[in-house]
């Protein structure tokens, strides 16, 4: 028997397989066959690359009619075609695949088993942190595995509209940027700006910071006429640290339930990795799987109906580009060039290139940060991630408490040198690590060779892919980004 878990129809629909081991064997994003962003339906690339696994069982990630109801009550309307699963199934998978069972799940349940099941903890708890589910925005649970099955216990939740994921969003529709999407820009903005607005938002906006209660509902975007005049970077400062602010209280809520001090945090909130660098003083050990957000519920609803731990290798889970990761060839360029892509080997899962669908570049030149914006044509401010051999990495950085390892750069650090390595170090001298363990990986022995030859263990690694589009995928859109930005791209 496999599993098939999908998250579809509302945006960045993914699916992902699991066989009765609880080995992953597929997990992708339909954005990245259909070259949409965030497409919210499973596209025929992804169908058909699901199909050949022939899964028995479905499993989707929230309850079609409670998602409908809280729809009613919010204004929006019932979405009639949306009701059922059968509806939604049709829709999504559209006869292709007639599994034997279907199974829905709470929204948040299956966000919070995303995370605890690939988790390395036999019990933990588990934070939850989104824009909406169906009525959830925030839970907390205690998790833990009883005769090997996993078992969640609800501690606490906040419903709509009262939404940490909300009002950010909103935040990014009042920098001119787009909700949904460009959270993670506003993000990188806040460097460049002046917290001064925190009060104010907090005043005109919060009711009750400790319970997570709003005094309008930011669903519908943030009346602010008095920041009308307000700089841009400063708003986005002023959001981040009221963010920052609320996700701590729910921390320390979490925390003092004493269930455990393994955290597992998931919901989309949880890639704010400037935001996670704080984790650590409530947790002692912190886990944040690749894929947090709706994406990775697919993967959460699937691992709900095996029940026990998945096994978790590593993030490349998707579209397979087969042949041997060209180590030499790329570092030959680099070397000369200083700027290469690769796409070799499987697609990463989750919205961060980690190595095999990755711009590469020398994080050491003055010129370097500016090339690689004008290449991918993002915004100047724009920073940066470096990818790093993990033994060297408290040698240039300062690591935040509480990560064993940052694979999946899920938070920030301090950069001991910033001067040193200005293509990678933000301008508040943090940057996005990932941490290259000794996997056998492509990347991991790309950096090795690096490292031997210039002594630079790291190198800039951000996501190939053309602008507007999402990642890079097949072959072909690696030839694609080739012809628009003469940039060879290596597989």
């Amino acid at each position: 028997m496999t599993i098939l878990g999908i998250s579809a129809g509302y945006h960045d629909a993914a699916a992902t397989v699991i066989n009765t081991s609880g080995k992953i064997l597929f997990a992708g994003h339909s954005e990245r066959y259909s070259k949409i962003k965030n497409d919210p339906n499973i596209c025929q690339g992804l169908l058909d690359d699901i199909s050949i696994y022939g899964p028995d069982v479905v499993a989707y990630y929230e309850r079609p009619w409670a998602k409908q109801l809280r729809r009613l009550y919010s204004g929006e309307g019932i979405e009639w075609n949306k009701f059922t699963i059968q509806q939604i199934l049709k829709k999504q998978l559209g006869g292709q695949i007639s599994p034997d069972h279907v199974y829905t799940f709470n929204h948040h349940l299956s966000h919070a088993a995303g995370g605890f099941q690939t988790s390395t903890f036999d019990k933990a708890t588990v934070v939850v942190i989104d824009a909406i589910g169906e009525w959830d925005t925030i839970s907390i649970w205690g998790a833990q595995y009883v005769d090997g099955i996993a078992q969640y216990h609800r501690l606490w939740s906040q419903t709509y509209p009262h939404s940490i994921g909300l009002f950010y969003s909103a935040m990014t529709q009042r920098v001119g940027l787009k909700p949904n999407e460009d959270e993670y820009i506003v993000m990188g903005m806040s460097a460049y700006g002046n917290p001064k607005y925190t009060m104010r938002m907090k005043d005109k906006l919060v009711e009750h910071e400790g319970d997570i209660t709003f005094k309008q509902n930011l669903h519908i975007g943030a009346d602010a006429p008095y920041l009308d005049n307000a700089n841009l970077m400063d708003i986005a400062a002023s959001a981040q640290k009221l963010c920052e602010n609320l996700i701590y209280n729910v921390m320390r809520r979490a925390k003092d339930f004493n269930w455990s001090r393994n955290l597992v945090y998931s919901g989309g909130v949880a890639l704010n990795c400037l935001a996670n660098k704080n984790l650590g003083d409530y947790f002692d050990k912190i886990w944040i799987m690749p894929c947090p957000g709706d994406a990775g519920s697919s993967l959460g609803a699937a691992a709900l109906v095996y029940g026990k731990k998945l096994t978790w290798d590593d993030a490349y889970l998707g579209y397979n580009i087969v042949g041997r990761y060209p180590v030499n060839a790329l570092l030959d360029i680099l070397l000369t060039d200083r700027v290469v892509g690769v796409a070799s080997g499987r697609a990463e899962f989750g919205p961060r290139a980690l190595g095999n669908r990755s711009l590469l570049a020398d994080p050491r030149g003055d010129d370097i940060k500016d090339r690689v914006n004008e290449i991918k044509r993002r915004q100047k401010f724009r920073p940066f991630a470096p990818a790093i051999l993990a033994e060297q990495v408290h040698e240039y950085f300062d690591m935040p408490r509480g990560f064993i390892d940052n694979p999946y750069m899920q938070s920030v650090g301090v950069c001991k040198y910033p001067l040193l390595f200005p293509a990678i170090t933000h301008h508040d001298n943090t940057s996005r690590v990932q941490t290259v363990l000794k996997d056998g990986s492509g990347i991991r022995e790309l950096l090795e060779k690096w490292f031997v030859v210039t002594g630079c263990p790291m190198l800039l690694n951000t996501s190939l892919n053309i602008r507007g589009e999402p990642m890079v995928n097949d072959r072909n859109d690696a030839d694609r980004f080739e012809k628009q930005y003469n940039v060879q791209v290596l597989s």
